[in-house]
């Protein structure tokens, strides 16, 4: 990046010029006698060349280390990092993520506290498994692979896994700490760790044993290109164009639909309605067609026997019109209404199935309307096709009405054997437009359409996803825990409920709503997979195929785990795994359990789990129990129904309560118009350090509203370097006029209340207070802009332009100078300090200077201090008094510049009245260098004088009463011909 000098007082004292009309050769040059500006702290930052030289020293200093040993007295506030997915380079999210948890891991450290931070990683799963395979198949190597054992097949593909993660692990931890972030990176917790899948296994077993974890079969979501159940959380909402069919089943009896409407056969005959009556359904998914059971009507609802076209059916009253409509119906007539419930249990013929499949379960109750209040008029036709083996309402409904569970999908996305001949082996994509066909060609299809809308993808294959009933390990949260009789959703929306003392609390605070909104309508969490890369789920299989696993086996199985690693499961035998697990002594197994007769199970545990039970994991193995509950989660607004909510589950289930105390939510990068950034678009994370250095990206992150979508494009870093420079200018014009000052002496000098030294330091502690204030309220931000303000306004605008003159020409061992020195030592002392969390290379760089820090010297490091204390001085109280005054004389020393040829203020002089006598009590040298005149006298009125006609210091260009021919033949004043020696 480039840099050029902002800030607003000049780097160099203005002298008289040496040459020019009516000059003498003879004349003094008073250049060198003036206090020049030193330091070593350059204009050019060159973070892209300097701050890995910091990482370089901080590294040999051990500073993460040192924080530890530093904070081993002072109280601990423990902030849990929620695990970034080990699988390519970082982006922006991350950026933002990564730096605003610096900030508040910097922060909290110079406020005092001991503040453990240990960098995570989420390890394994479905994407680092998907490229694995991918990459084997492409070598050519799976062939191989799968001529293997089943389970030497998976421990195979995990080392490829675990090698891969390692690589990724790798290099994100690079691009963090080339971010300049503090933490454990030497010791990070990694999901694919022995410890860490241990202790997650615990959690698993405290969940098993309060009565929280069955085994069920129950649709859940299917991702069909990588044939494994999915949670919520790893599903993505994508357009996509689907086919909606609007079909017409058959009314079995259709004397007994008649009579549902109150028409007898007179009236029947009269209106000639001599056809067959159906029930018109509607529907998104025709593949799910040949699972049909049931047509859930409302009972609530009125439904109308309508004559379209010559057709007679059934749809919703209210319905009727907009279906028609869209169909492009001519003769529609509605013949008779009544009530939904009058409808229940009339049956109807399946629309292609001569009859039920012959499945297990009894379907004698098959094809027939059933009630549901969730039937709605939003779409459709008020009649709902219902097959409870793809669908979580269906499900119920399946349940409720004793019909059984039919699923004819098969892993893969192709149905099996039992449905018609003519789709059996399809996939039920392409089964879609076979459907549709068949549906058109028997006269059962009245409407069809094609129709964009958003619809649930696999997260990382991008590929649509499914319902499907499948047997899966759940986590029940309805189900009271045998701790307290208090089920986990109900434990969720205590704990978060704002009226209860001790609640969760939410930043911002809209997140609390979205959170217990997600936790009421959530269903069972299903936590297992049926994938190879993961934590096996220790469940066996008994000799007549039921499956058990007790807390008992649970632990059992993590003891060998946290000794051999999670591949263990795949690597030995149910005796070897359970070698000191002793039956007897299980309360929960049956009494005749024979470990010779099991059978490992082959699902893994959802990579969620494992990351929702990090707190204990990483949080309570490293630092114990006082680590429970965190401080913070800070994560993404998704993580409402990802990682915030699974933790949350996971820790009341294990402990009865949440993992943390605050939730911080912040929202994603978009483009500057306004769209989701795709991972190609823009500068990559390397490419932000290379142009803009670490410290500009930090600073332009603080300067967010992270609450909602933040907007980002190349001109808002560009933005943010012309901020930074502006800072780093003020860093560096009061370090430059420190080079000469002896710190040992700061607390020999005082300051009066009337000085403009005590007023600074007043503006310094108050900023001091506020900018801690902010960050304590994680409100980035406003700590950003209060520190901007004070480096552009307060110190540049105000008293670093006041003090220049006499920083640059009273004798360098003046009082005056030497207060002014002190103050600013004081000032840079704080500010490097409270830039520390958001700048650190600059604010480290800084400090270093200000204490003369040798170059070989890696012990001396502003991030191993708290923040400053108050300078216990107080300014008179009439100061802000004073202010206003200065800036109505400012207006009018511009309004007479701006009518004048008056154009330097060093040739003005300003009167002001002072009615309330109050700047009477200041020094009338301080308040014209605070308006940057040559005088400032107190009179009847605002009165701005031209000085011009007398004589100006060749020294300080001030026109001062005192200028006059010296010894040396200048032309100076009294107080900058002693600052020189001459009379």
């Amino acid at each position: 990046m480039s840099d050029t000098n902002q800030a607003a007082p000049q780097s160099k004292p203005e002298t008289k010029p040496e040459t020019g009309p009516g000059a003498q050769a003879d004349k003094p040059n008073y250049k060198k006698t003036v206090n020049l500006p030193k330091t070593g702290f350059p204009m050019k930052a060159n973070l892209v060349q300097n701050e890995p030289a910091s990482l370089k020293r901080w590294n040999k200093l051990g500073l993460y280390a040192k924080l530890r040993e530093q904070g081993k007295s002072k109280p601990r506030w423990v902030f849990h990092d929620g695990p970034p997915y080990a699988n390519g380079s970082l982006h922006l999210g991350h950026i933002l993520n990564k730096s605003l948890k610096d900030f508040v891991v910097r922060h909290r450290t110079m406020a005092g506290f001991d503040v453990p931070y240990v960098p995570g990683w989420d390890c394994h799963g479905l994407p680092i498994e998907h490229r694995v395979v991918a990459d084997l198949v492409e070598s050519g190597k799976i062939a191989k692979l799968n001529e293997l054992p089943d389970d030497k097949r998976r421990v195979a593909i995990r080392r490829d896994c675990a090698k891969y993660a390692e690589s990724q692990v790798k290099l994100q931890s690079k691009q963090m700490q080339r971010l300049l972030t503090v933490a454990d990176y030497d010791e990070p917790y990694l999901t694919m760790k022995p410890w860490f899948e241990a202790r997650v296994l615990e959690t698993l077993a405290e969940l098993v044993e309060q009565g929280l974890v069955t085994r069920s079969l129950k649709p859940v979501h299917w991702s069909v290109a990588n044939e494994t159940a999915l949670a919520e959380a790893e599903l993505e909402y994508m357009d996509r164009e689907d086919l909606s069919v609007y079909v017409d089943f058959e009314a079995d009896d259709a004397d007994a639909v008649y009579a549902a409407f109150g028409l007898d056969d007179d009236t029947r005959e009269e209106q000639s309605l001599h056809a067959r009556p159906s029930f018109m359904i509607w529907t998104t998914t025709p593949w799910t067609l040949p699972a049909n059971l049931a047509i859930a009507v409302n009972p609530e609802f009125d439904y109308a026997l309508v004559r379209t076209d010559g057709n007679v059916t059934v749809m919703a009253t209210d319905l009727v019109e907009r279906v028609t409509k869209a169909a492009k119906a001519e003769d529609i007539d509605i013949v008779a209404r009544t009530k939904g419930d009058k409808l229940l249990g009339l049956r109807y013929r399946h629309a292609f199935r001569d009859s039920p499949p012959e499945i297990d379960g009894d379907t004698s109750r098959a094809y027939s309307v059933v009630g549901a209040e969730y039937v709605t008029l939003d779409d459709g036709t008020g009649l709902v096709h219902t097959a409870p083996g793809h669908g979580q309402e269906d499900f119920e409904t399946g349940k409720r009405e004793g019909l059984p569970v039919y699923c004819p999908v098969r892993h893969d996305g192709t149905y099996d054997d039992t449905v018609p001949e003519w789709i059996a082996g399809q996939s039920i994509w392409k089964a879609n437009d076979a459907i549709h066909d068949h549906l058109r060609d028997s006269g059962h299809l009245f409407y069809s359409h094609r129709f964009d809308h958003s619809y649930p993808h696999d997260w990382r294959s991008k590929t649509p996803v499914i319902f499907r009933c499948t047997e899966q390990w759940f986590v029940r949260v309805d189900e009271p825990a045998k701790r307290n009789d208090t089920s986990l959703r109900a434990a969720a929306l205590g704990f978060t409920d704002e009226s209860r003392d001790g609640s969760v609390g939410f930043i911002p605070q809209w997140g609390r709503n979205r959170f217990r909104s997600m936790i009421e309508n959530r269903p069972d969490w299903c936590i297992s997979r049926q994938r190879s890369w993961g934590v096996g789920i220790p469940a066996f299989t008994l000799p007549d195929g039921s499956s058990i696993m007790t807390a008992a086996i649970v632990r059992a199985v993590a003891a060998v785990v946290a000794d051999k690693g999670s591949s263990a499961w795949w690597e030995l035998s149910p005796a070897e795994l359970l070698a000191a697990y002793d039956p007897a002594a299980d309360p929960d197994a049956p009494s005749d359990l024979d470990i010779a007769s099991l059978r490992k199970g082959h699902d893994i545990l959802d990579v969620w789990f494992e990351s929702g039970a990090s707190w204990n994991a990483a949080c309570r193995a490293r630092f114990g129990d006082d680590a429970f509950p965190t401080e913070v989660y800070l994560e993404g607004s998704d993580q409402h129904r990802g990682w915030f909510q699974s933790s949350m589950l996971l820790a009341l289930g294990h402990m009865g309560e949440p993992p943390y105390k605050r939730v911080l939510t912040h929202g994603f990068m978009v483009d500057k118009d306004g769209k989701k950034l795709s991972k190609s678009s823009g500068d990559s994370v390397d490419d932000l350090f290379q142009k803009y250095g670490a410290d500009v990206v930090r600073w332009w992150v603080s300067s967010l509203s992270y609450e909602g979508d933040m907007k980002t494009d190349s001109e808002f870093f560009k933005l943010a370097g012309e901020s930074y420079r502006k800072v780093r200018n003020t860093l560096r014009f009061m370090l430059s006029n420190l080079d000469d000052f002896d710190a040992s002496t700061l607390d020999e000098i005082s300051f009066a209340p009337t000085s403009i030294e005590a007023w600074v330091l007043g503006e310094c502690d108050r900023i001091s207070h506020d900018v801690r204030a902010a960050m304590d309220d994680f409100d980035f931000q406003r700590a950003h802009k209060m520190l901007y303000n004070f480096c552009n306004d307060t110190l540049s605008s105000i008293y670093l332009a006041a003090i220049k003159d006499r920083l640059y020409c009273d004798a360098a061992d003046s009082e005056r100078r030497r207060s002014a020195q002190a103050a600013l030592y004081r000032v840079t002392d704080v500010l490097c300090r409270l830039l520390a969390p958001l700048l650190p290379h600059t604010a480290d760089e800084a400090y270093r200077d200000l204490v003369k820090a040798d170059k070989q010297d890696a012990a001396t490091c502003v991030h191993l201090l708290d923040y400053a204390e108050p300078s216990g001085v107080t300014p008179d109280a009439a100061w802000p008094a004073v202010m206003q005054p200065r800036d109505e004389a400012l207006a009018a020393l511009e309004r007479v510049r701006a009518d004048s040829d008056l154009d330097n203020p060093l040739d003005a002089g300003v009167t002001m009245p002072d009615p309330d006598g109050v700047l009477a009590k200041f020094d009338a040298t301080d308040f014209a260098d605070l308006l940057g005149v040559s005088r400032f006298a107190i009179g009847d009125a605002v009165r701005i004088d031209d000085l011009r006609a007398e004589p100006r210091c060749e020294r300080s260009w001030k026109r001062d009463p005192t200028v006059r021919e010296r010894s040396d033949g200048g032309m100076l004043s009294d107080r900058d011909a002693a600052a020189i020696g001459v009379a």
